[in-house]
């Protein structure tokens, strides 16, 4: 079994005590085995020392999209739909093996780099078996599911399904990837949203859900134009409907979640649904800003998410956890949001979202080891006397300060150096993929 010790270190727990202290932390197999002062190197033990630095939690993002990573600046100034049905449809629909692939990698890559090391991901239709191999390969906790379409207006064909095609397809991916690597890797069930998916469908997801003990993960209330048609459609709005068929519980992770009233708000909170919160997305695609105060208010788990590339443009928490704290203090004052609790809903709470709060989002004995060390030696985040860590984080630090990502024990990136992916491979091919994609689907 390989062994790591962390030296001298400042290590922000995120423990139900809040501890923050300089000190050691060790690391056998995938979980944390020891935290204290003047831990002593076994020999042939790896030594790290992180001096002047800090361990924090590897952030957990509740909403992502990998198939999309290489459709980047694809879809600028755009509003939702308009986004999907000009931009993002078509380009899904022409993705091949090779592109899946690469468009994960690029997207992993930039997540690890940025201290992420468990994601919420929903890819597309076609070829999610190469996502998934991208994830084994790279090293990253995630829970992934192909996105499940078997209706809508303007759809391009390739991403058009047969209801009884897509759920078999789905379960196929699960007896497959569930559990992968000692559970690192597991299945979500995912519907795009109510407007692409027939009642019949979302009701034999509810059913394999639960029979699998699996999470569920799509989008909801995202737009008020994508809810005037969930009302037209069913008479009902987004969560009701939801709530309705069942799907309304705790294993349920909804994106957005951004124009909800208040019977919403009581079903997502008496049933213990996740909602995942992406700030820089909404505010990109002009989508709205989520009420996260009275959320959280509410006692509603709610996490982060950075959503896609083509929407946000980048995969980076540093960014996500700024916006949300300070989007909602013109409207509610300074002290709305502090930067405690965003680093909160950045990691504890995305532990929750994904029912894993036992085993990641706070560096505690016994947790798996999955962490991420800071280099906040530099102009931007100093001076650093008598200044609160984790506003300094939140408010100052950005993801060019990650120093060394481990994931499960395992060092996925080390002094900025990635060791999982290959850069010098990725990045070419992502530009040629995205050369080939964009004339596949006459967008070129």
């Amino acid at each position: 079994m390989s062994t790591i010790l962390i030296k001298n270190a400042e290590i922000i727990t995120m423990n139900p005590d809040g501890d923050i202290f300089t000190g050691d932390l060790r690391i056998e197999g995938d979980r944390i085995t020891a935290m204290g002062s003047e831990l002593i190197a076994a020999p042939g033990e790896y030594v790290i020392d992180a001096a002047h630095r800090t361990i924090i939690p590897g952030f957990i993002q509740t909403h992502i999209h990998l198939c999309q990573t290489l459709f980047r600046g694809k879809g600028d100034d755009l509003e939702l739909m308009d986004w999907l049905k000009q931009r993002i449809w078509p380009l899904e629909a022409s993705h091949d093996e090779e592109s899946l692939y690469y468009s994960a990698m690029l997207g992993i890559g930039e997540l690890i780099q940025s201290g992420t090391t468990t994601i919420v991901d929903m890819e597309t239709v076609h070829h999610t078996d190469y996502a998934f191999q991208a994830i084994a390969e790279s090293g990253i906790r995630a829970l992934s599911g192909k996105v499940m379409m078997d209706k809508g207006d303007e759809v391009p064909f390739p991403l058009q399904e047969k209801t009884s095609e897509s759920l078999q397809q789905s379960v196929d991916l699960l007896e497959k990837w569930h559990g992968h690597d000692g559970g690192r890797i597991q299945y979500a069930f995912s519907p795009r949203f109510v407007i692409s998916c027939t009642e019949e469908l979302l009701r034999e997801v509810q059913q394999l859900s639960q029979r699998y003990n699996v999470k569920v993960h799509t989008h909801a209330s995202e737009n008020r134009g994508e809810i005037e048609i969930v009302q037209a459609e069913t008479g009902m709005r987004n969560i009701v409907y939801l709530d309705h068929l069942g799907l309304a519980n705790e294993r349920l992770i909804l994106a957005h979640c951004i124009w909800l009233d208040e019977e919403e708000k009581r079903i997502i909170h008496e049933r213990g649904v996740h909602v995942s919160h992406c700030p820089g997305s909404n505010l990109k695609l002009a989508s709205g800003i989520a009420e996260t105060p009275d959320l959280l208010g509410k006692g509603i788990s709610v996490s982060l998410g950075a959503d896609g590339a083509p929407c946000n443009n980048n995969l980076d928490m540093f960014n996500e956890m700024r916006l949300a704290a300070l989007i909602q203090k013109p409207a509610h004052g300074p002290t709305t949001m502090n930067a405690h609790a965003v680093f909160r809903m950045a990691t504890i709470g995305g532990a929750r979202a994904v029912g894993m709060e036992h085993e990641i989002g706070s560096l505690e004995v016994g947790k798996k080891a999955d962490l991420a060390i800071l280099d906040l030696n530099n102009f931007h985040v100093y001076p650093s006397f008598d200044v609160d860590p984790i506003s300094r984080i939140v408010y100052s630090a950005t993801r060019a300060d990650v120093e060394t990502t481990i994931i499960g024990g395992r060092i996925v990136m080390e002094n900025r150096i990635m060791k999982t992916i290959d850069k010098a491979i990725v990045l070419p091919e992502a530009n040629r993929a995205i050369q080939w994609l964009l004339k596949r689907a006459n967008l070129r």
